[in-house]
């Protein structure tokens, strides 16, 4: 049996969010560190695994680290036959990262044209993302979506006992997340976005969920999708999965999507799972 810590590997192109996702991970009570060199972190993991007190360790490591690659894999499948570790590699679109860069006015870390680096980046951490276990396109997130996404899907994730089963609604004018398991299209069912009195309210008020659910096809879906969940679930247990993401979708994230979302919260609730609801594009 694989002993304590859990270990939390985050790495990935820089500007995709690796700083937002190892703060979220702090704050959710795992002990983190940035820019570990490589050579270190097998000796750091056993010094701190020695302390009954820290459970959980968040480890950033990126391109900054000089002599990166050397030993990088080795070191993690030697973390991975002694802890419970998982590797968490971020990415984003080009466009994405050049337009983050710009406002940040921040240099890449490779320097010279930002175009040529983040190519140079993605062939130097090709070797990380082929062993993730986890790979999120951040692109359509937000910091503080980015941030809620983290730690619904890492809060006691490391329990064998429940699966964390993440819950997403957003809209396809975003674009959709890249993470999921599962996704789920509602963009077929009535809008309550052109009904002027439930255009400015959310798909989490009863109005709109009424409207939503009172349509006999909202209601034909949702049983197709809980037969499909009532089957999945339980052998996604059985096989040892640990976290399952489902998306739920409409044009624009804000009534659709999330109406339908707090529909399938109550049937996955019936399992024996850990359940977090994003709902990514609601309009706060």
């Amino acid at each position: 049996m694989k002993k304590f810590p859990f270990i939390v590997i985050v790495t990935g192109l820089s500007g995709s969010g690796k700083t937002v996702a190892l703060r979220a991970l702090e704050d959710s009570g795992f002990f983190c560190v940035d820019n570990l060199p490589i050579a270190l972190i097998e000796a750091f993991v056993t010094e701190v695994s020695s302390s009954s007190e820290i459970r959980d360790i968040g480890i950033g490591i990126d391109i900054r680290e000089k002599g990166f690659l050397t030993d990088v894999e080795n070191v993690i499948k030697a973390l991975k036959n002694q802890f419970n570790t998982e590797v968490l590699f971020l990415e984003a679109e080009q466009d994405v990262l050049l337009r983050r860069f710009k406002e940040t006015r921040r240099p890449h870390p490779l320097q010279g044209n930002i175009e040529d680096a983040i190519k140079i980046e993605k062939e130097r951490l090709l070797v990380l993302r082929e062993i993730a276990d986890r790979i999120i396109d951040t692109s359509s997130f937000t910091p503080h979506q980015l941030r809620r996404l983290i730690t619904c899907q890492f809060n006691l994730a490391q329990d064998k006992d429940f699966m964390t089963v993440v819950l997403i609604s957003f809209g396809f004018k975003f674009g959709a997340p890249q993470n999921l398991d599962l996704l789920f299209d509602v963009r077929f069912l009535p809008n309550p976005h052109f009904i002027p009195e439930l255009k400015n309210l959310k798909g989490t008020d009863k109005k709109v969920a009424d409207f939503v659910l009172k349509n006999n096809l909202a209601n034909v879906y949702i049983k197709k999708i809980k037969n499909l969940i009532d089957f999945l679930i339980p052998n996604y247990i059985k096989e040892g999965k640990t976290y399952l993401t489902i998306g739920i979708g409409c044009t624009g994230g804000n009534h659709r999507s999330p109406a339908i979302v707090e529909k399938l919260a109550k049937i996955i609730k019936k399992h024996p799972v850990k359940l977090n609801i994003v709902h990514r594009d609601i309009t706060v």
